[in-house]
């Protein structure tokens, strides 16, 4: 295994922190960015034995300031980002706690929340993206990994703007893929596969936490990610719950794998004659 320098946006808490340990433990060097500033103390005492391989940046991701901070902040302890893993995000709840017995209807979302959900979900993404593939292309090497949400999920009644930043991050990843391509620069989409047991889940929601799927769903196809046997790996979405450890490598990624976004629409369109 070589050893990477990831940067995990949102990464203090749920599937963040899952990803975060997870790379940590695998001996890459992490840098965890979040605007909470009690989580990040906290991963930072927890994870104060991993010295310099462990940074810990408090950054407003939601603001272009921000995203650049965030960065510098990284380039300065590590130098570049082989890894960036645009996990940040805010959900529903935040606009109303009891959306899930009462569903948010999309002319009740005003400008301003429609606009702050953008820029966290998905503008942070393009604007870190934008930032570090120029020097990914220039070493030849590295991973833009978006995550999403299930497609259902996307389109549910209630969903806005959540279900449509989302499908953003998934098409604007899917693009990334192909102009990366023949770089040695790969981005794919994972994402849990179902309700996971996360703050962006609170506790209106009528089932048991245990019976949720847990954010370590995650780490297995990240880390296969991030190792060469996925060097030719771009513009797929992995399912971290179909994504069987027990199995091969290969069996596992075939299994939870398929085409990022919507690939198989994209073949109705009529192609014009030259």
């Amino acid at each position: 295994m070589t050893k990477r320098v990831c940067m995990v946006t949102g990464g203090s808490r749920g599937l963040g922190r899952a990803m975060v340990k997870g790379l940590l433990e695998s001996g890459h060097r992490v840098a965890c960015v979040d605007h909470d500033a009690v989580s990040l103390d906290e991963l930072a005492k927890k994870e104060a034995a991993r010295g310099d391989d462990f940074l810990t940046v408090r950054a407003d991701l939601s603001q272009e300031a921000g995203c650049a901070d965030a960065l510098t902040a990284v380039q300065a302890r590590f130098g570049h980002v082989d890894v960036l893993v645009n996990n940040a995000g805010i959900g529903q709840p935040s606009i109303r706690p009891d959306h899930w017995t009462n569903p948010i209807k999309f002319w009740e979302v005003t400008p301003t929340q429609w606009n702050c959900f953008f820029a966290v979900n998905a503008t942070a993404g393009f604007l870190l993206a934008r930032a570090v593939a120029p020097g990914m292309v220039e070493r030849g090497w590295g991973r833009i990994v978006g995550i999403t949400t299930s497609l259902d999920s996307m389109l549910r009644a209630g969903q806005t703007p959540y279900g449509a930043t989302k499908a953003a991050t998934e098409a604007f990843t899917t693009v990334m893929a192909a102009d990366l391509a023949g770089t040695g620069v790969t981005a794919n989409i994972i994402v849990p596969g179902g309700l996971t047991n996360t703050a962006l889940v609170n506790d209106t929601v009528p089932y048991d936490r245990a019976t949720m799927l847990q954010p370590e769903v995650m780490v297995a196809p990240l880390l296969w990610l991030v190792s060469d046997a996925a060097n030719t790996v771009t513009s797929r979405r992995y399912i971290g719950a179909r994504w069987d450890t027990a199995l091969p490598l290969a069996t596992a990624e075939a299994q939870a794998g398929a085409p990022a976004a919507w690939a198989a629409l994209g073949q109705q369109m009529i192609s014009m004659k030259k």
